[in-house]
């Protein structure tokens, strides 16, 4: 790995090269980034993928949602459409992406939209009458053209950006001089428990300026649940003799782990990130989970993929699999939980649009 890694070098330096002057011709305001007059919160990484954004603005979602009227705009990474989309009726993961899809049958209280122009994106929001309170960009961070009024950075506890590389040696899609632009920052799948000194060595490593809050976040799962029945939900003290997982998601540790707390034997089969499936790919988990010697099992994946099940092209053979997922959320660290749901609706209330 470490020889690849020095044979790809040369391209890492020529990558770190593009993006750093990209980033100076924003910083000189040579290419334009616009502001808004409503609060705009961008959520995004500097690592290609793996942070948990997801989870990550569905907390935001469950925390502005009970105060004001909030909508999220996404990429859409994945989806057959292009342009700017509305969720409504009769969209799937093809038209708006999984993310998007799973924040639109999640909750009804936020408006979802999808436009790989963020700026384009926003502007078209706003003619559709909707009248947001606040606005979640979906991985943003490298989106330059739209300037948010706070921008929130995550980075992987077990891959923090300071020990990685740039693209393609590494993860990184910017330098690590990029995290400046960041209001606030998030270690994300910590420990539930996280010790003092461990917390002081990260911040000690990732070196904060002034300006930056840094949080801490670790994942909690939801009782596993049948993608076609959601009251039928699977207890966690269970213990099955076999679970077979399958996942096109960037990092699969966390819930191989959780996983293998629920079972005797964890069989995975591991896709690409947003991976669009097929039937083939469908058939293939039939046959591997009817090839489980065992009467007590169970077919997992995650609540992402479970999305990509419901396309029209697929939703008829994926009915016939007792495909469960597991829905997960984050929580921040008890030390951290207030300050940061404060700054977010502090920042939400001052930044109001005068109606």
């Amino acid at each position: 790995m470490e020889f690849l890694r020095i044979l790809l070098f040369p391209f890492a330096l020529l990558y770190g090269l593009i993006t750093a002057i990209r980033n100076l011709f924003f910083d000189l305001k040579i290419l334009p980034s616009q502001s808004f007059d409503l609060p705009v919160i961008s959520v995004g990484n500097l690592s290609a993928g793996g942070t948990g954004k997801t989870p990550h603005i569905e907390y935001l979602i469950r925390l502005l949602g009970r105060h004001y009227s909030v909508c999220t705009l996404s990429r859409g990474y994945g989806r057959k459409t292009k342009g700017f989309v509305a969720a409504g009726e009769g969209e799937n993961s093809a038209t708006l992406g999984d993310e998007p899809m799973q924040y639109y049958r999640k909750f009804e209280y936020a408006k979802v939209f999808v436009d790989s122009n963020r700026r384009r994106g926003i502007v078209k929001i706003l003619e559709t009458g909707t009248d947001p309170q606040a606005i979640l960009l979906d991985d943003a961070f490298q989106h330059r053209y739209v300037k948010p009024g706070l921008s929130v950075l995550l980075s992987d506890y077990h891959h923090l950006y300071t020990r990685d590389y740039l693209l393609p040696a590494g993860m990184l899609r910017e330098s690590i001089r990029g995290a400046r632009r960041a209001d606030i920052i998030i270690i994300t799948k910590t420990p539930k428990i996280l010790s003092p000194i461990v917390r002081r060595q990260l911040i000690s490593e990732i070196k904060p300026r002034a300006h930056q809050h840094v949080y801490f976040s670790y994942i909690r799962y939801g009782e596993i649940t049948s993608l076609w029945n959601k009251s039928c939900k699977s207890k966690q003290e269970k213990l099955y003799s076999s679970i077979l997982l399958f996942a096109g998601i960037a990092n699969t540790y966390p819930l191989e782990d959780h996983l293998r707390n629920q079972c005797q034997e964890l069989e995975v089969i591991r896709y690409p990130d947003h991976h669009q499936y097929s039937v083939e790919d469908l058939n293939r988990i039939k046959r591997n989970f009817d090839d489980l010697y065992s009467r007590n099992k169970l077919l997992v994946t995650t609540e992402k993929d479970a999305m990509r099940l419901l396309q029209p092209d697929l939703v008829s053979i994926a009915e016939k699999l007792p495909v469960h997922y597991i829905p997960i959320e984050i929580e921040l660290h008890r030390e951290d939980k207030q300050a940061f749901d404060e700054q977010i609706l502090n920042y939400v209330a001052k930044n109001q649009r005068e109606r």
